[in-house]
């Protein structure tokens, strides 16, 4: 039987570690990206290097308006990668916001709810009916929720109603044997925030300071977290919150 998992935001950063970490476990992935079809393509390419199939489709995980006819097109790519359902849904697709409390304008707040929130309620709603019996769903929240750092009050807040979302999920896909849970990673060295922990020696340091394992996170830390949980026999783990970030501030 053919495995497969969706990943959003499967293009870069996490999702693409994710994606990698899961074709080599044999997991088939499904990626969507945004709008970098190049950086997809890539991606797939690390992907299928692994001897598994995969696939890239686009998908604005803000536009909740699309998600009927991305649901209804999906049965398509899973028969092209020989399987009816979805054994894994990853939300994973966002992005942060970076002011204080006090400069966070109302566009800027209502897009981190969009992105993190919004988004992530009503695709696992629309792919509910091709989510297999069994399957898991990991919704991806932040080390952000423990805590806290000057500067991300809003992109925290979103990734806390995450974690209150994922109880909700837990609950309500029970039933089917669905398991739903929160990974959190901590600071990683990605793009993310202009990739100010990859790219910014000093803020790498002070991060790896609050590290029991005494560095900053790696994709490949947070893919292989992922792996673990949706390759592996870990169904009767749900409604849980797994932080990957490395013991920080223990």
């Amino acid at each position: 039987m053919t495995r497969i998992a969706l990943i959003t935001g499967g293009s870069r950063g996490l999702g693409r570690a994710m994606a990698t970490n899961l074709a080599r476990a044999g997991v088939s992935p499904i990626i969507t990206y945004h709008s970098n079809a190049e950086a997809a393509e890539e991606a797939l390419a690390e992907a299928s290097a692994a001897g598994v199939q995969a696939a890239a489709l686009k998908l604005d995980t803000e536009d909740t308006a699309s998600f009927g006819d991305f649901a209804a097109t999906l049965p398509e790519t899973l028969a092209e990668l020989g399987g009816e359902h979805l054994h894994a849904l990853v939300n994973n697709a966002g992005y942060g916001a970076h002011a204080t409390f006090e400069q966070t304008s109302e566009a800027d707040f209502d897009a981190m709810m969009q992105v993190h929130v919004k988004g992530p309620f009503f695709l696992t709603q629309a792919l509910l009916p091709l989510l297999a019996d069994g399957g898991q769903v990991l919704n991806v929240s932040s080390g952000l929720t423990r805590f806290s750092y000057p500067g991300f009050a809003a992109y925290a807040t979103a990734k806390g109603a995450v974690e209150v979302m994922t109880h909700y999920m837990a609950r309500e896909f029970g039933p089917r044997g669905i398991a739903v849970n929160t990974l959190a990673p901590g600071a990683i060295e990605t793009d993310f925030g202009g990739g100010i922990v990859r790219d910014d020696p000093e803020m790498n340091a002070r991060m790896a300071e609050i590290s029991a394992m005494g560095r900053a996170g790696l994709p490949d830390d947070i893919g292989g977290a992922v792996a673990a949980l949706l390759a592996g026999k870990t169904n009767w783990i749900t409604g849980q919150r797994i932080e990957a970030s490395g013991g920080a501030l223990l």
